[in-house]
């Protein structure tokens, strides 16, 4: 089976389409089969043959796209912020608690998509119809999540670069507090919240490194066993690959991680036995 990569403008997830016998090579754009009907996508890489998995079918690319495809598809583009400024003002005017981030038509133009953030359940009947009416075509509402928002838009992050959602990540990992802990970091929402106002994806690409690093080693403020005796772990550095230990004399050293130990694991000193008492 001849299969391609596809992925589909403003996104950078990559999707397995069936090639067939179509002569296509890397950046060709395709009309391929989709969730909501055909869309343009480009080819990602040449074409490779995979043997078939059991119970995968995989969705024939429709043809390269042509010239009017090309035409149709800058034609709805253009058409999109006019949709989006109309649903924004009857948005308005429905008095409902939506925050629209974009318009999209699909393919043949024959539907326009809404993608829209909410705090919870909106009921959008009324402005469906109301849109329907006003636009002269199929309406569909679609409901994303504040990371989702940031993915579409785009925008810069703390560090100074492009969104990872924007730019590389395909797919959200579970990001939690914890990871921030674990890694020593400011527990500051300015500090370690994207721009979506969530946990910074980025908190999840090394905390397993974190995590490996600080298994069975004593926690912070907890006593350990060092060369140097016995102190309290005051922090860890992993870039130095280092424990450091606030000694009982007052004053901090760095230990190798294999040289700290939890004092409950520490050998107990050799201790003299006395001997049988003689009646």
């Amino acid at each position: 089976m001849r299969v391609v990569h596809v992925r589909f403008p403003g996104s950078k997830q990559l999707y397995l389409f069936d090639a067939g016998n179509l002569e296509i090579i890397g950046n060709d754009v395709l009309v391929v089969e989709a969730e909501r009907g055909w869309r343009l996508g480009s080819a990602v890489g040449d074409p490779a043959e995979m043997p078939p998995k059991e119970n995968q079918t995989l969705v024939k690319i429709v043809r390269k796209a042509r010239d009017e495809d090309l035409k149709d598809a800058q034609e709805n583009k253009s058409r999109e912020e006019q949709a989006a400024e109309t649903c924004r003002y009857a948005i308005v005017e429905h008095h409902l608690p939506i925050k629209l981030v974009k318009a999209e038509y699909v393919f043949d133009g024959s539907k326009v998509v809404f993608y829209f953030t909410a705090e919870g359940r909106v009921d959008f009947r009324e402005l469906v119809r109301s849109l329907a009416h006003r636009l002269r075509t199929r309406i569909e509402m679609y409901q994303i999540g504040v990371r989702d928002e940031a993915k579409l838009l785009g925008g810069v992050g703390i560090c100074g670069r492009e969104f990872c959602c924007s730019s590389f990540l395909q797919a959200f990992a579970p990001v939690s507090i914890r990871m921030a802990k674990d890694q020593g970091l400011s527990l500051n929402p300015a500090k370690v919240s994207g721009g979506c106002g969530r946990l910074l994806c980025c908190l999840a690409y090394e905390h397993e490194a974190y995590a490996d690093f600080r298994e069975g080693l004593p926690k912070i403020g907890k006593r350990a066993q060092t060369p140097g005796g016995v102190g309290r772990v005051s922090r860890y550095d992993i870039i130095k690959q280092r424990v450091f230990v606030m000694l009982e004399d007052g004053h901090e050293e760095g230990y190798r991680r294999e040289e700290v130990k939890p004092v409950s694991a520490a050998p107990e000193p050799p201790t003299e036995t006395e001997p049988d008492s003689l009646e």
